[in-house]
């Protein structure tokens, strides 16, 4: 049975977040040098209302938790991120250089927030099926960005757009329906251009064949290709995130622990929707001792 790590993608940022990676990791030495000065400030508060920082910063920290794991005899069968968190996925599989992430992960918040400076965002709405959400999107201006999970859809616009699909959802017997702390409009065609400039990026990078299987949470398709990571990493910023299709996937290739890594919990959540057997847990909230265990029970089952 296989060990899956997973990395969350924007809405779990908090201020603070960089000041508890662990202690013995050299991570933000490595940012430091790549991102100098900037590197005091990304996760204050201020800077984290923009996009740039918001990213980097899940990066950071998802690489620096994994790290800390495998330390410590953890080590992943496969990776998946939703959103952002395909960059530090990639890196925990070795196909993507760190050092290399947090260069195009800047860029791709530049990219995202230079398109979209305001006005835009997500919106999740619980409750619903996705054909109904679907129908709700048809002719609004809006679009489905994630099928999170059965019934957790999000969609991603222009803010007084999305406000009265929401109405129209909660209307319908929507249980929730929440804007999100996204400040563009991910996961649809209209960063389609931002996310063609970031591939274009890729042709300076070298990318390796992962050492682990790297699934995308966009297409919940297995890649081991260089070239196929580096176009689903690029891509993935107008592509729709299909998680719950991609915990399946993981589910149905004999996953039976799947861990995330920092901060928050909201993958651990959809990932035990969409499983039909094994654990699920977050870091931020087990010990690595507790890990450890689950992931030896896993190995010996093998």
């Amino acid at each position: 049975m296989k060990i899956l790590f997973t990395f969350p993608g924007q809405g779990t940022q908090r201020a603070g977040m960089l000041q508890k990676l662990p202690q013995d990791s050299d991570i933000m030495a490595r940012v430091r040098a790549v991102l100098n000065d900037e590197t005091d400030a990304l996760d204050t508060a201020e800077a984290l209302e923009h996009t740039r920082a918001v990213q980097l910063c899940l990066l950071i920290a998802g690489v620096a938790w994994a790290q800390e794991l495998e330390r410590n005899g953890v080590q992943p069968d496969m990776v998946s991120g939703l959103s952002i968190g395909a960059f530090p996925a990639a890196v925990a599989a070795g196909a993507l250089k760190f050092e290399d992430a947090l260069r195009l992960v800047a860029l791709r918040g530049d990219l995202m927030e230079q398109a979209y400076p305001h006005g835009y965002g997500l919106t999740a709405i619980t409750g619903l099926q996705p054909g109904q959400v679907e129908a709700l999107v048809e002719g609004s201006g809006t679009y489905i960005a994630n099928i999170n999970a059965e019934q957790q859809i999000v969609i991603a616009g222009r803010d007084e757009d999305m406000a009265k699909v929401a109405q129209s959802a909660l209307a319908k017997g929507a249980q929730k329906a929440k804007k999100l702390a996204v400040s563009v409009p991910s996961h649809c065609e209209l960063l389609r251009e931002p996310a063609l400039k970031l591939l274009r990026a890729f042709t300076e990078i070298t990318l390796s064949r992962p050492r682990c299987a790297y699934l995308s949470g966009s297409t919940a398709r297995v890649l081991w290709q260089p070239e196929q990571i580096a176009e689903d990493l690029a891509l993935n910023m107008s592509r729709t995130v299909r998680w719950r299709d991609a915990m399946v996937a993981a589910n149905e290739r004999d996953v039976r622990l799947a861990i995330e890594m920092p901060p928050g919990s909201v993958l651990t959540g959809l990932t035990r929707q969409a499983f039909r057997e094994g654990d699920m847990l977050c870091r931020e909230q087990n010990s690595v001792a507790l890990i450890q265990r689950l992931a030896q029970r896993t190995k010996a089952t093998r």
